[in-house]
C-alpha cells in the first residue's frame, strides 16, 4: 500500500512536469492521486444492480401507473424518470426537483386507516427493512415492515407487480438502528403474501455479484449480508 503511494505522488510529479513543460497553465494544485489504479467506474453491489434491472422490468412492462415507495432518488428513482412519469412516496420530505416526470408525496406507509394511491406497478427498493427502527423519523415498530408491506399490497391493482428488495442473509436479523436482515424465504410467509405470486426472484451476493432469474424455492442461496429482489403479481 504504502509503495502504490510513492508511485502515485511519483507519477503526479512527472504529469505536473510535463504538462508545464507543455505550456500548460495551472491555477491550482489539487492531488488525486488514488484514480490511477481504479477501473472505469462501479458496477456491482446491491444498488447498482437492482435499480437497473428493476426500472428495465417496468420499462418492458409499460404499466398504466407506477408508484415507488422509499426507493433512492438519485438512483432507482432517476432511472424510471428518464423514460416515464413516476409517483414517489417517502415518509421523509423532499425539496422541489424541477423534473416533472417525478411526483412526491409525503406519507407514512406505516400507517394504519390511511388513503393511499392506486396503481398496477408498485416498487420499494431497499426501503421496508428500515421500516420501524426510526432511523429515518418513523415511529418505533417491530412490525413495521409487516404493517408496511400490507399497505404496499393494499395500493396495488388486481394483477399488478410488486417490485420488493431488502438484505437477505442465513436468518432473520435486526441491525438495531440501520437495517433488518431476512432469510430469502421468510417474506413468503407473511401474513399479507397470501394476496400475492412470486413471479421471479434475483438477488445479488456478498461480493456484490447478480444472480437472475433463480428458484427461490429449489437454490441455495448461502449469503450474509445480500440483496433479494423479488418480483410479485398480486392474484
Amino acid at each position: 500500500m504504502k509503495k502504490n503511494k510513492i508511485n502515485d505522488y511519483l507519477k503526479y510529479r512527472s504529469d505536473f512536469k510535463k504538462f508545464h513543460e507543455l505550456g500548460g497553465l495551472i491555477s491550482h494544485r489539487y492531488p488525486i492521486w488514488s484514480d490511477y489504479r481504479k477501473q472505469a467506474g462501479s458496477s456491482g453491489g446491491d444498488y447498482f444492480h437492482q435499480d437497473l434491472l428493476v426500472a428495465s422490468f417496468i420499462h418492458n412492462k409499460k404499466p398504466s401507473k407506477h408508484i415507488d415507495v422509499g426507493s433512492r432518488i438519485d438512483g432507482f428513482v432517476a432511472h424510471v424518470a428518464a423514460f416515464r412519469k413516476i409517483q414517489v412516496l417517502d415518509i421523509r420530505p423532499l425539496s422541489p426537483l424541477g423534473h416533472l416526470n417525478i411526483e412526491f408525496i409525503q406519507a407514512d406507509l406505516m400507517a394504519t386507516n390511511i388513503v393511499l394511491p392506486k396503481a398496477d406497478s408498485i416498487s420499494c427498493l431497499h426501503a421496508i427493512e428500515h421500516f420501524g427502527l426510526g432511523r429515518y423519523g418513523d415511529s418505533i415498530d417491530p412490525e413495521g415492515h409487516q404493517k408496511g408491506f400490507s399497505n404496499l399490497i393494499s395500493m396495488l391493482e388486481k394483477g399488478g407487480n410488486l417490485y420488493l428488495s431488502f438484505p437477505i442473509g442465513r436468518q432473520n436479523e435486526v441491525h438495531f438502528n440501520a437495517h433488518r436482515v431476512f432469510h430469502p424465504l421468510d417474506v413468503l410467509t407473511w401474513p399479507s403474501s397470501k394476496y400475492l405470486s412470486l413471479e421471479r426472484f434475483d438477488y445479488v451476493d456478498d461480493a456484490g455479484n447478480l444472480h437472475q432469474n433463480i428458484d427461490l424455492q429449489a437454490h441455495d442461496i448461502n449469503v450474509t449480508l445480500g440483496c433479494g429482489i423479488y418480483t410479485f403479481v398480486k392474484i
